[in-house]
């Protein structure tokens, strides 16, 4: 559910949709989508070139007097141009392939209905399509985990310059919806990486990727939208929470997993990991600065590392609170789950420094632990094996409690 609508599922990554896709192609019927999408091109290509004209003629002489307005345009317009040239060389396209069983397709002579049966054998297939960027002049790119979730597909790298690759699996982050693939070949154009803490809502930014899984490389612009928003994205059989991300109005189509959120510096703020499907250009991407610690993890360890503490939860709410007669109204309740989920875990992190079931953890180092900063986001920003000060309320009162982190399996 989603925390905000409470409907089901309005957040759906990229692979869903284009599995979705996939299956639709199965049928002949696809040829009129094809079609629709062709006439659909068409009629955005003659209606620029009826516009477009009218457009130089008539706003920007209008503006030509004081020079402002065509500035202005012209400004942002070189802007843009200027940042996809320095990014656009560095983002690739990532096809996912795997073995299936191979089907034969039969219709009614009137073209009523369609059926598929097995003819024996299997074939490699394509099952969905994402994009990525490259950081590493020796091939590292970074992309959703979404896009890189099965370990028995192939996965390949076409760069810009429609150069193949076989690309490997370094690591998926086990929490957030972010990979790591690899291809070996050297002297590849990187990206630059910016800073997602320094962006302001309203400022203009540059989507690109493998729009469709057919279109590589497509530029859409918008501007940002939202900042630490907190969505539930489902599909592909997957489930993820993701905090603290970027809303923007530029257009992310199913293929754009992966693909970087870039300002008019050139510079990738942000990772497009999902759309709203009942919205209106409503994308989210994952800020760059969540990027970079797993980008460093790999590159120095081997694999993404996470903080791990050792307790099951439930955040402490003000209606809780009152119908449970608790003294606070914020926190992190320690609860059991069934006979398999204990309140804290045997020799985690927790265990050892005596937190138990019924304690409410209401700050870590300073940080107030509420319904907007829940235990889990406070926790990414920290390393195995940082040291730790919990204030926890027990039996009626406050303590301070110091934990090591431990490394999540």
């Amino acid at each position: 559910m989603d925390p905000i609508s409470g409907n089901k599922n309005p957040i759906m990554n990229d692979l869903s949709a284009y599995e979705a896709q996939r299956a639709a192609t199965k049928s002949i019927l696809v040829m009129v989508t094809v079609l629709g999408l062709v006439v659909g091109l068409a009629g955005g290509v003659l209606g620029s070139m009826l516009v477009a004209p009218w457009y130089q003629q008539n706003v920007l002489k209008q503006n030509a007097g004081t020079g402002g307005g065509q500035q202005i345009i012209l400004g942002e317009e070189s802007a843009i141009i200027s940042a996809v040239e320095k990014v656009n060389p560095a983002v690739v396209s990532i096809v996912i392939s795997k073995d299936l069983p191979k089907y034969e397709q039969f219709g009614s002579p009137f073209g009523d209905f369609f059926f598929a049966v097995p003819s024996g054998g299997v074939e490699k297939q394509q099952i969905g399509a994402g994009s990525g960027f490259i950081i590493s002049s020796d091939g590292m790119i970074v992309t959703n985990k979404h896009v890189a979730s099965d370990p028995e597909a192939e996965y390949t790298v076409i760069t810009k310059d429609n150069q193949k690759y076989t690309a490997k699996i370094l690591a998926t982050d086990p929490f957030n919806d972010l990979a790591i693939v690899k291809i070996e070949v050297q002297g590849l154009p990187v990206v630059t990486l910016g800073d997602s803490d320094k962006i302001k809502l309203g400022q203009r930014v540059i989507a690109i990727g493998n729009a469709l899984g057919q279109f590589q490389n497509t530029i859409t612009t918008g501007v940002v939208s939202g900042i630490g928003r907190t969505v539930t994205a489902s599909g592909a059989a997957q489930t993820e929470k993701l905090s603290e991300v970027i809303q923007t109005d530029a257009a992310i189509n199913p293929g754009n997993s992966g693909g970087p959120l870039v300002n008019l510096s050139g510079e990738v703020i942000g990772v497009n990991t999902a759309v709203s499907l009942q919205g209106q250009l409503i994308g989210f991407a994952i800020p760059v600065d969540q990027a970079k610690k797993v980008i460093d993890d790999v590159k120095t360890f081997g694999k993404v590392r996470r903080p791990f503490l050792g307790v099951r939860y439930t955040s402490v709410t003000e209606t809780m609170a009152r119908l449970n007669d608790l003294k606070v109204d914020h926190g992190a309740l320690i609860v059991k789950g069934d006979a398999s989920e204990p309140a804290v875990v045997p020799g985690s992190p927790a265990y050892a420094s005596g937190l138990r079931e019924g304690d409410i953890i209401l700050e870590m180092d300073g940080k107030n632990i509420t319904l907007e900063d829940h235990l889990a986001d406070i926790l990414r920003s920290y390393n195995p094996g940082d040291g730790v000060i919990l204030k926890v309320f027990r039996d009626g009162s406050e303590r301070m409690i110091s934990v090591t982190l431990g490394e999540a399996s």
